[in-house]
């Protein structure tokens, strides 16, 4: 499982387009040999309003997560119910091989919780920026560190796998972070999960923030989480791999609070095509368990969601058509076939003739020059007149429309014969 690095940035598979390297190392470039993924669809994920997933549903995407190959689950908040409580500890029972995770807060009775789920991780949070420590939780600087250090030596002493996360790690005194890392650090934790928790970051201060705290606390390993705020979730956590981070929390479709988090999708084809990694997932799943998640969610894939949208491998464009039917590499990033997608060829106001050929051609039907031309002009006027692609019943009535003589539509066995357009 995870992703290892095999050589130079700009592209593992030599990319669709064959472009070569992308000129993204900097000054600050550190990439790790391994990026671990960490998925918290079922926890933060779920966080996001509205949305409440099913225990059933939630047993389904965990394993769908680890037949994906993530290396970690994010599982659940033991402490909010015991419903959530036994569904936690239920993934927990599935036996996967992926790690279960259980998310606290950074209190010895949120512990309590999770170590009666029987998962082999936790992530223990607290607030890091001086607006989350004064104004939410009223306390100090100081109680901060001293409760991190409790609860994070007493997960240990349990055997557990701890990563201490940093909230709102993005708006915290650099000084003071490097000082909360270094305490995690020597109380046991595993990781610091550095959060971007209101997405206010960009990719260049990233970079730069991960690299200064990873060369301030070695030996620690980093994971990023960040949001989708500012439109800049995925860039974020890939410029926190740039730096050195190992680890990347992300969510199927993006999916979190408010505009939500780095989508698994994105970063895993990202880290593969852009970055030069070796992705040990079964990539053909990415698709499929968008859709489910995004049905559980009741929020449905958007056709233009990068990565796993349907219009990734649609085309209507002529000039794009025509490309993709010479060599699909000339308009596609990525095979579909690799995220689990079919490419698909609209015909409407966007065509031209050498799509509407293509189109005929599957049911055995020729189109010369003449009828060419007049029927591109009728097939745009009509996807004007619906205001989408047309159907394969409504393109080929148009055709026929324009045959002069039935018997020039080839015989059953050679073509097909366009059903009367109803009434």
């Amino acid at each position: 499982m995870g992703c290892y690095f095999e050589g130079g940035l700009g592209g593992a598979e030599g990319g669709r387009g064959g472009g070569g390297a992308l000129g993204l190392a900097g000054p600050e470039s550190r990439l790790p040999e391994r990026v671990f993924i960490v998925d918290t669809t079922l926890r933060d994920g779920e966080q996001t309003a509205g949305v409440v997933f099913s225990r059933q549903e939630k047993l389904y995407i965990a394993r769908q997560l680890d037949e994906l190959g993530v290396d970690q689950i994010e599982a659940g908040i033991p402490v909010m119910s015991g419903e959530e409580r036994d569904t936690v500890a239920a993934i927990a029972r599935l036996g996967l091989n992926a790690s279960i995770m259980a998310w606290n807060r950074a209190l010895p009775q949120d512990l309590t919780h999770s170590l009666a789920c029987g998962v082999d991780a936790v992530a223990l949070s607290i607030s890091v920026s001086d607006i989350q420590i004064e104004r939410k939780l009223r306390a100090t600087r100081t109680w901060v560190l001293d409760t991190m250090r409790r609860t994070t030596e007493l997960a240990k002493k349990h055997g557990l796998y701890v990563s201490v996360s940093a909230e709102d790690a993005s708006r915290s005194d650099p000084d003071f972070l490097v000082e909360f890392a270094r305490a995690a650090r020597d109380a046991g934790a595993d990781r610091l999960r550095y959060c971007d928790t209101v997405g206010m970051m960009h990719p260049g201060a990233t970079q730069l923030a991960l690299a200064r705290l990873l060369e301030a606390v070695p030996g620690l390993p980093v994971e990023m989480h960040t949001h989708n705020d500012f439109g800049l979730a995925t860039a974020n956590a890939l410029a926190g791999v740039m730096a050195g981070a190992s680890y990347v929390g992300v969510t199927v479709g993006g999916l979190g609070e408010r505009a939500g988090n780095a989508a698994l999708e994105e970063v895993v084809m990202a880290l593969r095509h852009l970055y030069g990694y070796r992705v040990d997932l079964q990539t053909a799943r990415l698709a499929e368990l968008a859709s489910y998640v995004g049905a559980a969610a009741r929020r449905p894939v958007s056709p233009g969601k990068a990565i796993v949208g349907s219009h990734i491998c649609a085309h209507e464009s002529g000039i794009h058509v025509d490309g993709v039917l010479k060599d699909a590499r000339t308009y596609e990033p990525f095979d579909p076939a690799e995220v689990g997608a079919v490419r698909r060829l609209l015909i409407g106001k966007h065509s031209g003739v050498a799509a509407l050929a293509h189109a005929l051609q599957r049911f055995g039907l020729t189109l010369d020059g003449e009828v060419g031309g007049k029927l591109l002009e009728r097939v745009r006027q009509c996807a004007v007149e619906l205001k989408r692609p047309l159907l394969d019943w409504e393109l080929l009535t148009l055709y026929r429309e324009l045959v002069a003589d039935a018997d020039q539509v080839p015989p059953s066995g050679q073509g097909t014969r366009v059903p009367a357009v109803p009434a």
